[in-house]
């Protein structure tokens, strides 16, 4: 029963170790009839120094990650080659800052639906780690915070 146990403990340590960055209330803003874009937001942490590099969606043709940032009195959004995650600290993915950015969508995006989202993500030393996410879509005057947090979209 002890190298049952032992082994248990080993494969969950291994298990943790490789899930080095974690995603908390995903959600993506619904959409109206024949909107092409919308936007997925979430939290992001990771156990080391990583960086969001990418993203995919089967709900959309093209998905990067954006900044909305000031540009000289005026608000702009930009395309980001990744977005830095510091070792232990939650990084806000939200409506008017970063955010997964989905475009040319194949179909309307409507309040339930879940998105199914693949977030790519690079350590300093290489590594990559690959998230499969089913972000709920929300309306545009849903409250910002997921009703019941914790990780509900996320697929384990």
């Amino acid at each position: 029963m002890k190298r049952f146990t032992l082994l248990m403990f080993l494969a969950l340590a291994a298990f943790v170790a490789s899930a080095q960055v974690t995603v908390s209330e995903p959600w993506v803003r619904a959409t109206v009839p024949q909107q092409k874009a919308t936007g997925a937001f979430m939290k992001l942490q990771s156990a080391q120094d990583a960086k969001l590099v990418s993203a995919k969606s089967t709900a959309a043709g093209i998905v990067e990650v954006h900044e909305m940032a000031m540009d000289g009195g005026v608000m702009k959004m930009r395309a980001v080659d990744g977005l830095a995650l510091p070792m232990g600290k939650a990084v806000e993915l939200k409506p008017g800052g970063y955010h997964v950015m989905l475009m040319d969508l194949k179909s309307q995006v409507k309040e339930g639906d879940a998105v199914p989202l693949t977030l790519i993500f690079e350590t300093k030393d290489g590594k990559r780690q690959t998230l499969e996410v089913k972000a709920p879509a929300r309306s545009m005057s849903a409250p910002a915070k997921a009703p019941h947090g914790g990780h509900s979209g996320m697929k384990h």
